[in-house]
């Protein structure tokens, strides 16, 4: 009798963590420009409050560090390199048409999304996943039948929602009856950013709007913790990269150091792609590598840990200038910027995780050798063990960031 019941509990024990483990719900959110340090400078008791009760942690963004390509690295796990999006601008000469993300032509053209986000791969396993503005999550990457998320909103669809409507359709999302509830929901908010950009990380505006989104994000928490699924909610705050401080006194004009006759076409900066004409390469990669507070490469020849450079959307050089520099044709009116090598203290990212499936009170401890806990391309198979999906082939490890699970 005594085996039987020990039986029955551990078989009521393992069918609870089974069910636990696959009736739960993860929302991540993405504080664009959320620098890992803001709440060490201004007054964030939400985020302070995630470190106590869940994880806290510095991630390090992908190469450039620009909101583009590492959003999309976050929903994919692969390197701007790999999955396409090599930058805000660049052109691709496959289709001989520069993409912007200004540029509407190019910006919703499938073809310049590489990889499988990871709302296309929870739901060919069945799955629902909903977005709010995710980069990517409004264009048709994935198979027929299956080319969008679940839920879904156009970024170009008028009204444009505001952040608390965002926050209202995230709480509409998880109040859905169970059977069309999504399991990942992923919200993107433009902020820190903007204001980091304008009047620089710093800055007392910076400061209010970034404590304008810890607030926010609290109390979108709590009404998602008063949902019926409260207890089954893992909620992680993040960003795509960080903001350091520029001014026009570190300026490096591209004509003041490029000939113009020797060049067919410079795209982009943080970093400048460089098309150049025949017999003229050897020449201007060795009079930039003279030009100080910048760093030139061959295409193909960028330091591998930079995981950059291969890509054919890339120039025959690629420049990247110091932290806080500007490689550009004009200075900019910014007080802020990012791009520059994710390596950076500055570039790296906020991380903050409460929830039944991560550890609680825990500072994830820097990678060896490195200045970060784990990378931006590792929340993917994160995500996919969350959900309990089986991860398409990606750049991102999940041996790198499984310390801060439970």
């Amino acid at each position: 009798m005594r085996k039987v019941l020990c039986f029955l509990l551990l078989a009521g024990l393992f069918g609870t963590a089974c069910q636990s483990k696959n009736d739960r719900y993860t929302v991540i959110i993405s504080l664009d420009g959320s620098r890992w340090d803001y709440a060490d400078y201004y007054d964030m008791p939400f985020f302070d409050s995630l470190a106590t009760v869940g994880v806290k942690a510095r991630m390090e963004a992908s190469f450039p560090s620009s909101t583009f390509p590492n959003h999309y690295t976050m929903a994919t796990g692969l390197v701007p390199d790999h999955h396409g999006l090599v930058n805000n601008s660049f052109w691709n000469p496959d289709t001989q048409h520069g993409y912007a993300i200004g540029d509407k032509e190019s910006r919703y053209d499938a073809r310049y999304y590489g990889g499988e986000p990871i709302w296309i791969t929870a739901q060919k396993q069945g799955v629902k996943c909903g977005v709010v503005y995710w980069v990517g999550s409004d264009i048709p990457v994935g198979p027929e039948g299956n080319a969008f998320p679940t839920y879904y909103r156009h970024w170009d669809t008028d009204p444009h929602w505001t952040f608390e409507e965002r926050c209202d359709e995230i709480v509409r999302l998880l109040s859905l009856p169970e059977a069309d509830r999504p399991r990942l929901v992923m919200g993107y908010f433009d902020e820190p950013d903007h204001q980091g950009h304008v009047h620089g990380p710093f800055s007392p505006e910076c400061k209010q709007m970034t404590e304008h989104m810890d607030s926010l994000m609290h109390s979108l928490y709590l009404r998602l913790k008063a949902l019926p699924i409260g207890k089954k909610l893992n909620f992680i705050l993040a960003g795509d990269h960080g903001m350091t401080e520029i001014s026009p006194e570190r300026f490096i004009g591209w004509y003041e150091v490029i000939p113009e006759e020797w060049v067919e076409r410079i795209v982009g900066n943080l970093p400048t792609s460089i098309w150049v004409k025949e017999g003229y390469a050897d020449s201007l990669y060795n009079r930039l590598k003279q030009v100080e507070h910048l760093s030139v490469w061959k295409h193909g020849e960028v330091p591998a840990y930079l995981n950059y450079g291969t890509s054919n959307r890339l120039g025959d050089l690629i420049v990247s200038p110091d932290l806080g520099w500007q490689f550009n044709f004009a200075p900019s009116r910014n007080h802020g910027t990012h791009g520059f090598d994710p390596t950076e203290t500055d570039m790296m990212v906020a991380f903050r995780a409460v929830g039944p499936d991560f550890k609680e009170g825990y500072e994830a401890p820097l990678t060896e050798g490195e200045k970060s806990a784990f990378h931006n391309t590792d929340l993917y198979p994160m995500l996919c063990k969350l959900l309990g999906v089986k991860p398409a082939p990606v750049d991102g490890k999940l041996e790198r960031i499984q310390k801060i699970l439970k």
